[in-house]
């Protein structure tokens, strides 16, 4: 009789373990999340905006700025950790200070008392991206704890 040995079993510890039900769907909500900012910024936020007083302007423009970097923040962690699974780059090389989440403090800011008198849309969207941002900050924390 031959036993064959299995590989072990790749699992979300493993440092090289490849995307799970979770990354892809972090990956997908992500992206979606992304084209959806995109489609408000591009339309409706200048449309929106002019039925806004000045303060709400300003508020508006900050909260859409600090929302674009949660994304973009995120999407490029993704493709790191996307990168390091598909062997372009070692799990050190993606945690490293050049590659890690930006501004965290900025982004990570809780201001929904701010977000008072903004479009409602503009709203869900600036919370889900928090949410977001938050969810993939704690895979980063995790990663980095297993690297040290």
């Amino acid at each position: 009789m031959i036993v064959s040995k299995r590989e072990p079993v790749k699992t979300p510890s493993t440092m090289n373990s490849p995307p799970t039900a979770f990354f892809g769907k972090t990956y997908d909500e992500a992206l979606s999340l992304l084209e959806e900012a995109r489609g408000y910024l591009s339309v409706l936020e200048s449309l929106e905006r002019r039925h806004l007083e000045v303060p709400e302007r300003l508020r508006l423009c900050a909260e859409t700025t600090r929302m674009t970097a949660r994304l973009t923040q995120v999407m490029a962690w993704l493709l790191t950790q996307r990168a390091v699974y598909e062997g372009e780059m070692t799990q050190n090389q993606a945690l490293a200070d050049t590659v890690t989440l930006a501004d965290v403090d900025i982004c990570m800011e809780r201001a929904e008392a701010g977000w008072e008198g903004l479009p409602r849309r503009l709203v869900g969207l600036l919370d889900r991206s928090q949410r977001l941002y938050l969810r993939v900050a704690r895979l980063d924390e995790l990663a980095r704890r297993r690297i040290d």
